[in-house]
């Protein structure tokens, strides 16, 4: 695939706010585990070859194990795997990023609701929109893995 523009150099304004949402996330309550699933889980959904190389990297630096990595994508069928938390966050992830099938589920967010506070729920939506737009620059622009 041959590499496009490199938005970063091309124009850097639009791509430093992009670095400042990244960094406030680095300060939220979402754990870097929590964090990397996300990031996993949305860039198998939108076929992200970069964000799912760096991401399932980062999250086996990170102490993640292979098993909950490779089962990712079948977490509902490997529920035992993952925590009532993380299965939310899932969830959370799949809706947001598959946002056009039908948004946000309501039965989602009050699984949420008893699990989370309201800036909880807030900065995980923040972190699936994130990587979401992360997905876009990279497949948009060939980004090399």
């Amino acid at each position: 695939m041959k590499k496009r523009i490199d938005i970063q150099k091309t124009e850097p304004a639009a791509y430093k706010p992009m670095m400042a949402l990244e960094q406030y996330l680095h300060s939220t309550q979402v754990t870097p585990t929590q964090m990397e699933l996300i990031k996993i889980r949305a860039s198998q959904i939108n076929g992200c070859a970069f964000c799912l190389n760096m991401h399932t990297k980062d999250a086996l630096a990170k102490g993640e194990t292979s098993q909950r990595i490779f089962l990712l994508n079948a977490w509902r069928e490997a529920e035992e795997l993952y925590t009532a938390e993380e299965q939310v966050i899932l969830a959370i992830t799949e809706e947001v990023t598959l946002i056009s099938q039908h948004g946000l589920s309501e039965e989602t967010y009050k699984k949420a609701e008893i699990l989370f506070n309201e800036a909880y729920i807030a900065q995980i939506i923040m972190a699936v929109i994130t990587i979401n737009a992360w997905n876009r620059i990279a497949i948009s622009t060939h980004k090399p893995i």
